[in-house]
């Protein structure tokens, strides 16, 4: 935790009336996981994207288990708000503990679902919104930097997971960039 509260105070004496409303609009994206399971559910329903939409969804699911059901019950680490007694956060107290960040992990797994499926510029368009949510825990005062970097490697292992797993299954799979 030697990193996390120096880069916490950085990205707060970024904070502005417009980044804050911004922000608040940004992170409920990512509540309940419900911009990836919009785009999961747009990806199988195209047959072009049906595959990659399965191993995306597999890895939402996956993710959220791990995540929210195994990790965080298990490390149980308080969020930085809740360790800075002066902090005024601007949305409603998460519930919950905070390693690893679950809207991060949640972004980044369908993210990598995509990337190590083949489709790149895919991957990297969604890729946008994913580090802005990230980015958007942290500026919120809700996650610290190392819930961010785990809820990223968490992500990263889902998604890669199950693109390896539908590879093996299927070797006609990989879409060609």
């Amino acid at each position: 935790m030697t990193i996390d509260f120096p880069v916490l105070d950085w990205i707060q004496s970024l904070r502005t009336p417009f980044l804050d409303h911004m922000m608040i609009g940004i992170t409920r994206l990512g509540d309940h996981g419900f911009l990836w399971i919009v785009i999961v559910a747009v990806l199988l329903c195209i047959p072009k994207t049906r595959k990659v939409g399965i191993v995306a969804a597999l890895a939402l699911i996956t993710d959220a288990i791990l995540c929210n059901l195994v990790i965080k019950p298990l490390v149980g680490r308080s969020r930085p708000f809740e360790l800075v007694e002066e902090m005024r956060i601007l949305i409603p107290r998460p519930s919950g503990t905070s390693f690893p960040s679950g809207h991060t992990s949640s972004a980044f797994s369908v993210v990598f679902s995509l990337l190590f499926s083949g489709w790149k510029k895919l991957g990297a368009f969604i890729g946008m919104p994913a580090v802005l949510i990230a980015f958007s825990r942290m500026y919120l005062y809700v996650h610290f930097p190392t819930d961010i970097f785990a809820g990223i490697l968490v992500g990263a292992f889902c998604g890669f997971l199950f693109s390896w797993i539908m590879k093996k299954r299927d070797t006609g799979y990989q879409k060609k960039s």
